[in-house]
């Protein structure tokens, strides 16, 4: 497999020491923090404090935790976490968290650093434990190695995007249960309440994924796309993955017309029929490279990040169902959807609230 490197653009260079700052911002707006509070009934509010990384822990808590907890992510929305460089701001409010779901496996590159600087007592749940992680293959592996020794993005020798396959996401979501009901016994059964109803809809969709992609020819399901975000969602749902035109970070140096030309050539001796953009990336590249092919472009997919509100991936779930029409609408050849239509009814979950 084939894998290319650009960088985006208006994304910022991650630094580690740019991330501690200077101890005096850093304490002024923990300061800040702590006396921004809305009095006594904020002070006496019981609601657990949780902190996601990125947008879609953030939704899986969502759909648990509902109203009962006190939830916020530290990358948002339409985020890139590779690029991420938290503000002082963002690490205070690590301060006065009680738990704080991470990804790990090396995603979350700068988490370390921004929860000492924090100060925070929160505990760490790392929600991929029990999942079977999915090792890079060798060409990935080695192309990965190739993007240079000046990142702080390096996710060693595995994958860290599992959200890909719906079945890990149960997994997750079962350690997000767990991890709640642990730290607030009063809401352990609403908790678990939201959950079961939760995985009944993440259950339906894995079958509803499967069911769209069984309608490609087997000898059609292949794909390129912009870095290798996707690999648990095709080795879960059977497609190919001819090239990408980055590796497993965002981040990388812009390729060589060598690079190109080789990407090019693949594309046209697998019969690839469409490449696709990603939410968080800089599609140029890979526009030019569509054109080089003589294949269309398929609609941009959602991967490292949900998509801002309104959108067709403002939702785990929707997300799912948008990057499905997407590609098979893509690896047929038909015109890249616009809107996500005639979707199955998996949105109305029962989330926990106080009250509940």
């Amino acid at each position: 497999m084939t894998t290319l490197g650009i960088t985006a653009p208006n994304q910022p260079a991650f630094s580690r020491r740019s991330l501690i700052g200077t101890g005096a911002t850093i304490a002024g707006a923990l300061m800040v923090a702590g006396s921004s509070g809305a009095g006594p009934a904020a002070a006496q509010s019981s609601k657990l404090k949780v902190v996601a990384t990125f947008s879609v822990l953030e939704d899986w808590l969502r759909q648990i935790g509902g109203e009962a907890i006190d939830l916020s992510s530290i990358v948002p929305a339409g985020g890139d976490a590779h690029g991420f460089d938290p503000s002082p701001d963002q690490i205070a409010r690590l301060a006065d968290a009680n738990l704080i779901f991470e990804i790990g496996l090396e995603f979350e590159t700068w988490l370390d650093d921004m929860v000492a600087a924090s100060g925070t007592t929160a505990k760490r749940v790392v929600v991929s434990d029990g999942i079977t992680v999915r090792a890079l293959t060798e060409g990935e592996a080695h192309d990965h190695a190739e993007e240079g020794d000046d990142h702080d993005h390096d996710h060693g020798d595995v994958d860290p995007h599992i959200w890909g396959n719906v079945q890990n996401a149960i997994i997750a979501c079962k350690t997000i249960t767990a991890a709640l009901g642990q730290n607030d016994l009063d809401m352990r059964s609403t908790f678990q309440q939201a959950h079961d109803a939760y995985i009944g809809q993440l259950s339906a969709l894995d079958s509803w994924v499967k069911g769209q992609i069984a309608t490609v020819p087997a000898d059609q399901r292949r794909i390129v796309t912009s870095h290798d975000a996707l690999g648990y969602y095709t080795d879960a749902y059977g497609i190919e993955i001819v090239g990408t035109v980055l590796g497993l970070s965002t981040e990388e140096a812009e390729p060589s017309a060598r690079q190109v030309a080789e990407l090019v050539d693949q594309i046209k001796a697998a019969d690839v029929k469409a490449i696709f953009p990603e939410n968080v990336e800089n599609p140029q590249l890979l526009e030019a490279i569509a054109s080089e092919a003589g294949v269309q472009v398929g609609a941009t997919l959602y991967t490292d990040a949900l998509g801002e509100p309104g959108s067709n991936g403002d939702t785990y779930i929707r997300m799912m169902l948008w990057n499905t029409t997407a590609l098979v609408a893509g690896m047929l050849g038909e015109a890249p959807p616009t809107t996500l239509e005639a979707t199955p009814d998996l949105e109305a979950s029962p989330a926990a609230s106080p009250g509940a």
